[in-house]
């Protein structure tokens, strides 16, 4: 799948992703709002083009406060994220072309006060995306925010899977909407980042369900 131009979608304004988005957005603006006083941690996990997070920050009065960490593999993605924090003057928000499953693309970073899980889960089989939620109760510090999508999230279960891992649910997307939007809060211990670990396989949403084209959006 040719993930740079599925992002195409974001542009126009009543499309599938940016509905979502603006609700990926809301969670990710609360999350600050609701931050402690201080320095904050953010990553992305498989970034794009980070649409989310810098769309969030470029406005947002804790923009200052906030050392991001963007990890996408197209190299595409990358240079569109990148024009975007740069235009917003976000010179704290750092995006990274890589492997977005290796633990070691978070050294430095993890734990982080908000981690964006968003367009992950649906690209993953159900034993790897618990297998990334493991990593996302290390991922995430403890009284940190997790910030995910999954389509049909009430049928698979990933709220059932975050409290399993000491995850409380903020807010969570009804399904009266075709898309799974949820904010959690890490209320687990926490623990060390592990290093030399691959957190899932990214299978892609078309394979998992044998459709030929891009889907409306995992």
């Amino acid at each position: 799948m040719d993930w740079h131009t599925w992002h195409r979608a974001y542009d126009t304004p009543d499309s599938y992703l940016s509905r979502r988005l603006a609700l990926v957005r809301a969670r990710v603006a609360e999350a600050l709002d609701d931050a402690p006083d201080g320095p904050l941690r953010a990553v992305s996990v498989c970034a794009g083009q980070g649409r989310d997070l810098i769309g969030v920050l470029a406005g947002h009065p804790r923009r200052d406060d906030v050392r991001a960490r963007l990890v996408e593999l197209d190299e595409r993605n990358v240079a569109h994220a990148r024009r975007a924090a740069a235009e917003a003057g976000l010179d704290r928000v750092e995006v990274v072309a890589g492997d977005a499953s290796a633990t070691d693309a978070y050294a430095g970073t993890a734990p982080a006060d908000l981690v964006l899980l968003c367009g992950v889960l649906g690209n993953l089989t159900d034993a790897d995306a618990r297998r990334a939620l493991d990593h996302c109760a290390l991922l995430c510090r403890p009284g940190g925010v997790l910030v995910w999508t999954r389509t049909r999230h009430h049928d698979t279960g990933v709220c059932g899977w975050l409290e399993e891992r000491g995850f409380v649910p903020l807010w969570v997307s009804g399904p009266e909407v075709p898309y799974g939007v949820g904010a959690h809060r890490y209320a687990g211990p926490g623990g060390p980042w592990p290093a030399g670990r691959r957190m899932f396989t990214f299978v892609g949403y078309d394979a998992l369900h044998g459709r030929p084209g891009p889907p409306p959006h995992p």
